[in-house]
């Protein structure tokens, strides 16, 4: 599943292609699966002659804004990607339905594994709140965050990835501050000392950044983080003990049993 900074380079790429052109028709070849709340031939009638005027993003959840107020929600699921292109043979394999430009090029969604979901918006606000989605994890204030983890009683872990307090982060995410920590993600978030929870969410937010920066280009990541080691029988990169697997809050979870304590 696609988490903050790959979306954040597909909302990228969708207002380099998309913004201030407008839509002829909407192309719909399979998109029954993905199209969700809104039968496909009115989402392509809602859609015409319409125009992006500017995109939002909320965590993993990518708002394309049109002309009219109205939105349409983009969720990538596992293989959920854009393709703009004006030669037909360049038309993704995969493509479910495609908005067509009046200047002849076509913005194709492809999604080979059908997990996207594709939802036509009118107000922002209330499927936010209809989704109980928290805060960007990248938006989010220090002091909001800690109010937030207060008293809580889940795995650090179930904390990070709960989309109802962060918006944004997942699982490697998560694993990779947790390592960068030193903390086991099994650990009780409750358990947590104030000043370990602030370097906590300042470290979340620096990785966050620097994945944003690096366009979520993962061969460009530092060699220096566990995202590069998390693979069976891989080892830690601060100590060259070997890696553990196990689940936790319900997700393949690779800690170091040497680097990462555990807080209860």
């Amino acid at each position: 599943m696609p988490e903050l900074p790959e979306v954040n380079a597909k909302q990228l790429h969708f207002e380099q292609c998309a913004l201030q052109q407008r839509i002829a028709k909407v192309d719909l070849i399979d998109p029954s699966y993905i199209l969700k709340e809104i039968a496909p031939a009115d989402f392509a009638t809602k859609l015409r002659g319409r125009q992006f005027v500017s995109s939002y993003r909320r965590g993993k959840y990518f708002f394309a804004a049109l002309d009219n107020g109205h939105y349409v929600l983009f969720h990538f699921g596992m293989s959920g990607r854009f393709r703009y292109y004006d030669a037909i043979a360049e038309q993704p394999k995969h493509e479910r339905f495609a908005f067509v430009f009046e200047n002849g090029y076509r913005l194709g969604f492809d999604c080979p594994r059908k997990f996207a979901r594709i939802h036509y918006v009118p107000s922002l606000d209330g499927f936010i709140a209809r989704k109980n989605l928290g805060e960007d994890a990248l938006l989010i204030s220090e002091s909001q965050f800690l109010a937030l983890a207060q008293n809580r009683k889940s795995t650090l872990k179930g904390f990070l990835l709960n989309q109802k307090y962060l918006a944004g982060m997942g699982n490697l995410y998560v694993d990779e501050v947790c390592w960068q920590q030193g903390i086991h993600p099994a650990s009780r978030i409750s358990a947590l000392p104030l000043e370990k929870l602030k370097a906590l969410f300042h470290n979340m937010q620096d990785i966050l950044r620097q994945a944003v920066a690096l366009n979520a280009e993962y061969s460009a990541y530092p060699e220096s983080w566990l995202w590069n080691h998390r693979v069976p029988d891989g080892l830690c990169p601060k100590c060259l003990s070997s890696l553990e697997q196990d689940k936790v809050a319900g997700r393949t979870t690779y800690y170091c049993p040497q680097c990462q304590a555990f807080l209860e």
